[in-house]
């Protein structure tokens, strides 16, 4: 809710967060809105933003998610694409953490989720 932007513009699906909300409410959060945005869209292809940001360690996010919260969400959106026949393109994005292995590490396990997903265009 008070993460960047500070002045959000209204969409057609918003969810906010408290700060510091982590894996349990995040990913129960998340789950709606990925199963609302797909029957709303009817899309032909997904297009995934997979931050980092919401981890725990990031200096700029404002989540406290861990390393097993985003593996989740990110096997929760492969699966659910899969059983919809939905191919998906996932696009890297946020990590502020203070340690950089940590960013690596985040991105490395969802480029693996994805890949073995098999239905995966990663950019």
């Amino acid at each position: 809710a008070r993460n960047f932007p500070f002045r959000k513009q209204q969409s057609d699906l918003d969810i906010e967060l408290d700060d510091h909300t982590a894996d349990e409410d995040y990913l129960a959060a998340w789950q709606t809105g990925v199963t609302c945005a797909l029957d709303l869209a009817d899309a032909d292809l997904a297009i995934y933003l997979a931050g980092a940001d919401p981890y725990i360690g990031d200096r700029l996010g404002r989540l406290s998610v861990s390393k097993a919260g985003l593996m989740a969400r990110d096997q929760f959106v492969m699966q659910t694409c899969q059983v919809r026949g939905i191919p998906v393109a996932v696009v890297m994005a946020g990590g502020y953490a203070k340690s950089i292995a940590d960013i690596v590490d985040i991105h490395y396990k969802t480029i693996e989720i994805a890949a073995e997903s098999g239905l995966t265009y990663l950019v």
